[in-house]
């Protein structure tokens, strides 16, 4: 559900139930605090073993979220590196294998960059994500043919190398994009926080003190929320994956081959 929501969408609903538990808190609090109750006291105790808990439910989850998108940087280093070397070793071929493969490359790393700035899980991202699938066996089906024709030389072989990494780059790509917090996480990072914002609020108004800090509390709260959600969402948000290295590469083709194949 919450993968589903846009920026705007999850802000709101993220907003609406910090801010709604501290609320609710508060109005509790100043309630308690008109009784002669005994409940101040271990509100206190429970309350600051809740922030507590929070604070590192919150720590956990931002490392989860760090090390997923710093994964997914490099995976894009990644391939960008092996596409750029396979059209390196695509300029050694013979012809016509050669001009084919330089062609089917620029229009790989196309694709590519579609799929760098489309939604995961969105029709555009298959749509890339079946072209580079499609292009991947155009590129291996001229790679066996230049390998049947030359199966000795020096140049097929390791064109056919790093075809298979370029190849490989792509599965793991979309398995880093794939790879993202799941749900029961985030959704207990978000009650807990709810619960602990809710008796912080408790705690304040019920010892008739200024809640301010309390919504602040709750602000602070939804702010570092909404950044995990946000490392966590590739494409979406603030916070994105670059396509610089990728792009750059794709750039570097509009020049003319650096190598002659052989005659």
């Amino acid at each position: 559900m919450l993968t589903e929501l846009s920026s705007l969408q999850l802000a709101l609903v993220v907003a609406a139930i910090t801010f709604g538990a501290t609320g609710l808190g508060i109005w509790i609090g100043r309630t308690i605090s008109r009784r002669k109750g005994g409940l101040k006291e271990p509100l206190g105790v429970i309350q600051g073993a809740l922030v507590g808990l929070v604070a590192l439910l919150l720590a956990f989850g931002l490392t989860m979220a760090v090390g997923r998108y710093e994964t997914r940087r490099g995976a894009v280093v990644l391939e960008a590196n092996a596409i750029g070397t396979t059209y390196l070793r695509a300029q050694t071929l013979e012809e016509p294998m050669r001009t084919a493969s330089l062609d089917l490359l620029k229009r790989y790393a196309d694709a590519r960059i579609a799929l760098s700035e489309s939604v995961p899980d969105s029709a555009r991202f298959q749509a890339a994500s079946n072209t580079s699938v499609d292009i991947q066996n155009s590129l291996w089906a001229l790679a066996g043919d230049t390998l049947n024709r030359a199966p000795t030389a020096s140049a097929p072989r390791l064109y056919v190398e790093t075809l298979n990494e370029m190849i490989d780059a792509h599965t793991t790509r979309i398995a880093a994009l794939d790879n993202r917090i799941p749900a029961p996480v985030l959704w207990l990072q978000i009650l807990a926080s709810a619960l602990a914002l809710g008796v912080l609020g408790m705690y304040l108004a019920s010892h008739e003190r200024g809640v301010l800090m309390a919504l602040l509390a709750a602000g602070l709260v939804t702010v570092m929320l909404l950044v995990i959600f946000d490392l966590d969402r590739p494409h979406r948000g603030l916070i994105t994956i670059p396509d610089s290295p990728i792009t750059a590469v794709r750039a570097s083709m509009n020049a003319p081959p650096a190598a002659v194949g052989p005659p």
